[in-house]
């Protein structure tokens, strides 16, 4: 398994576990690696996911609400959003990721952590976003 991949895994695992506490604090973030402890080499990409998508939740989550149909935000698995909410930040933040690699990464890694029907779920919502943003140019808004 790659870095970046491992990066994302765990990165998810922190965002789970910030999500069941209720709170976004740095305190969580390095309660988690004092318990989980990240391998070193993994830490700078995860650092770069946590902190971007704490830092632009509430634009991530707009976007996750817009394009996934009949399904809100808080109602999705804890798992799902957060796996999605990574994928996001990097389609909108990270231009040295293409947007197939965010994508495949999110179904793969919900495959392996979530439910059958995961994988499905997550291109769905991913996919529309993505064409949305190959409509516009990156500096419009996606709201």
């Amino acid at each position: 398994m790659g870095n970046r991949r491992k990066a994302r895994e765990i990165a998810m695992q922190a965002l789970f576990f910030i999500d069941m506490a209720k709170t976004n604090d740095k305190e969580n973030i390095k309660l988690f690696c004092d318990t989980y402890t990240p391998p070193k080499k993994v830490l700078p990409f995860f650092y770069k996911l946590i902190e971007g998508v704490i830092s632009q939740k509430s634009e991530i989550d707009s976007i996750i609400d817009r394009f996934s149909n009949n399904w809100k935000i808080n109602r999705m698995s804890c798992v799902d959003r957060n796996i999605i909410r990574i994928a996001v930040y990097e389609l909108l933040f990270c231009d040295d990721i293409p947007s197939k690699v965010s994508i495949n990464e999110a179904i793969d890694i919900g495959k392996r952590y979530s439910t059958d029907d995961s994988g499905a779920f997550i291109n769905g919502v991913l996919d529309a976003i993505c064409n949305k943003l190959k409509q516009k140019d990156k500096t419009e808004n996606v709201k």
